[in-house]
Order: structure tokens, then C-alpha cells, then sequence
């Protein structure tokens, strides 16, 4: 069978996943539905909801994000002397993260997006 999802703005069933853990403001919580995880682990896809807060961001694993509600900032660290990177995400935003990719996302919006991690 091919996993679907059918209008991911509108899927309610959502997971409590909790808390995000390295907070630097606010209290963002998360949940979501795993559409399909990899026999091994190795990649994932689903939905992935977030509430407002600020909070340390470092990506372990390839993922490609399709945000479809909320806003958020993602600022991504850079060596000394470079300008960070500041990637603005409002609905209808797509985005990929390399693995190794650290920074900051600053909530303001409950974001809602359909990911893919590899």
C-alpha cells in the first residue's frame, strides 16, 4: 500500500510529541502524524505542527520541509565574521535543511508543515 495523506492543512488527528527541549523563549510544544518511518529508521515523512517559541535547531539528518500554515524565522549560525543566514518561512514555503545544519527558529505563527527526513 502507498501511504497517503489527504488535505494535511485540514488532519486532526494529530500526536502529542511534546515539549521542544532546547528552548531559549517561550514553551513550544509539537505534534504530528507519521505518514511512513523506514523499516531501519533511516527516513521518515509525516506532518509536524509547532506552537511559538524560540529555540536551538540542529539538524542530524537530511529533511525537506513544505511549510503550508504559520510563520516562523530560521537563523542559521555561520562562522566568525560572515553574516548569519535568516530564512523567512510563511505559508507555501519550501525549504531543505542539509544534515549538520544548526541555528535558531524563532516561532510566531503555529507552523504546520509536511516533512521528509532521509
Amino acid at each position: 500500500m502507498t501511504p497517503t495523506l489527504r488535505e494535511p492543512r485540514a488532519v486532526g488527528d494529530l500526536v502529542d510529541w511534546g515539549a521542544v527541549p532546547d528552548m531559549i523563549e517561550g514553551q513550544s510544544t509539537t505534534s504530528g502524524v507519521i505518514l511512513h518511518k523506514g523499516a531501519e529508521g533511516e527516513s521518515e515523512c509525516g506532518i509536524w505542527v509547532c506552537t511559538p517559541g524560540t529555540w536551538h535547531c540542529h539538524v542530524t539528518s537530511d529533511e525537506f520541509c513544505h511549510f503550508l500554515e504559520g510563520r516562523c524565522t530560521y537563523t542559521r549560525e555561520t562562522g566568525p565574521g560572515e553574516p548569519d543566514e535568516v530564512i523567512e518561512i510563511e505559508p507555501d514555503t519550501a525549504a531543505f535543511f542539509a544534515a549538520g545544519w544548526k541555528g535558531t527558529c524563532r516561532v510566531e505563527e503555529t507552523i504546520r508543515k509536511v516533512y521528509m527526513i532521509r
